[in-house]
């Protein structure tokens, strides 16, 4: 086991040391001994369907999503996971590693102890220090140069992954990551579509994404199209020349 751990650490540091390096599936013995168990001093982000911790291996550092074990749907992991694999560019956070992982655990049920399957699902990121997009926002200080700089990078990296026939379904402030240098990258790909070539739109009975940054066609019709990331991406380009979050307006259809 302590052979396995090690061999394990010894690959993701590799793989910090070397951009070519592919994704792979990672122990959980690690993830926890980095994160010291999950620690809530390593915890970085939040949200309905995940926790972010922050990773310390050697003298670098990695992201770990945490999915919720209550509210985790196996297809919306697989899909992720699947659409991570394929993508490879500056604007998209790097993805280093997944673990799918299920153990027993003593849990009380009706007041008596049974036990139960425990699912750990995670993800294993490259760690973007300045945090997202919607904490710059509304910084008074921002500049026009840093502005375009991150409207284009944001829409080279929408492109890429539409050439790729992946459409994202969730753009927002929150899901774009920004470097040291200002770069944005994009992240959280839980609600993406991964396409067939020759596949240009889907219909889903679900509504997914986030109001505000949501398409009329997707939020009403039901339709997945790469036409529903343009949309979002329209409403970030607004907030970003603006400064204001100008979102709330959209969501009643105006």
């Amino acid at each position: 086991m302590e052979r396995k751990a090690s061999t394990a650490r010894s690959d993701l540091e590799q793989m910090l040391a070397d951009e070519t390096a592919e994704p792979k599936a990672l122990p959980l013995s690690l993830l926890q001994d980095i994160t010291g168990d999950f620690s809530d001093d390593q915890q970085i982000g939040s949200g309905g369907f995940a926790v972010v911790y922050k990773g310390i291996i050697g003298n670098r550092a990695v992201a770990l999503k945490r999915l919720s074990n209550a509210l985790m749907d196996e297809t919306e992991f697989h899909r992720e996971v699947q659409c991570l694999m394929r993508v490879k560019h500056k604007n998209v956070v790097r993805f280093l590693g997944y673990c799918a992982d299920r153990q027993g655990s003593m849990e009380k049920f009706d007041k008596k102890l049974v036990m139960a399957d425990v699912h750990e699902r995670l993800l294993c990121f490259e760690y973007i220090p300045k945090g997202s997009l919607d904490k710059y926002i509304m910084d008074a200080s921002r500049e026009w140069r840093t502005c375009y700089k991150i409207i284009k990078g944001i829409c080279e990296g929408l492109q890429y992954l539409h050439e790729n026939h992946i459409v994202h379904l969730d753009l927002k402030p929150a899901n774009i990551l920004l470097d040291d240098s200002m770069t944005p990258k994009l992240t959280d790909f839980g609600l993406s579509r991964c396409f067939d070539e020759n596949q240009s739109q889907d219909i889903t009975k679900t509504i997914i994404g986030t109001m505000g940054y949501l398409a009329p066609e997707l939020r009403e019709g039901g339709v997945i199209a790469r036409s529903a990331d343009l949309y979002s991406l329209g409403v970030i380009i607004i907030e970003i020349l603006t400064g204001q979050k100008g979102h709330q307006a959209t969501d009643g259809g105006n």
